[in-house]
């Protein structure tokens, strides 16, 4: 079992992503930000990306292995996100808007919620967070699913023997 596997550690994402971005967000948008935070450097790939050392600093590791391509990883997260997502609205930690597009933004207890996960892991998911936001925030929704197809591509495997 991973992280990725409880719902309470994908929902605590959730409203990480919702305090960083500081805006109402989409679903899909909610999504495609959550789990790229969670792989940062599927969008940081290149050795000269500015952002790759901050990432790197906060721990997070491109050559960690995984089970499962970041396709298919993508996947399984969306699978999940409509339950997650209405559960922290049940829960009253999110709110819903529905003006030409539904979107979702952190209630009060949400914010405060958000605010008191102090672990080393939600402050570098924080900066991953930051970083994917400030990134994607100004693509469309059509350019951001074209990256994202293209980052969900395997990198090739260099000099390996």
């Amino acid at each position: 079992m991973t992280p990725d596997d409880v719902s309470a550690f994908r929902r605590a994402r959730l409203l990480l992503v919702l305090a960083a971005a500081g805006e109402p967000l989409d679903a899909e948008r909610l999504g495609v930000y959550e789990f790229l935070a969670g792989q940062p450097l599927l969008v940081a790939r290149a050795g000269d990306d500015p952002d790759r050392t901050a990432l790197r600093l906060a721990g997070f590791d491109d050559r960690a292995v995984a089970y499962a391509s970041p396709a298919q990883r993508y996947v399984t997260a969306q699978l999940h996100l409509n339950r997650d997502l209405a559960t922290l609205v049940a829960a009253g930690l999110v709110a819903v808007q529905a003006a030409g597009r539904v979107t979702y933004r952190l209630t009060e207890e949400g914010a405060s919620m958000a605010r008191r996960f102090t672990a080393m892991y939600a402050q570098s998911y924080i900066t991953a967070v930051r970083i994917i936001v400030r990134r994607l925030r100004r693509m469309s929704g059509r350019k951001l699913r074209e990256n994202l197809r293209q980052w969900l591509l395997p990198v090739p495997v260099k000099d390996v023997p």
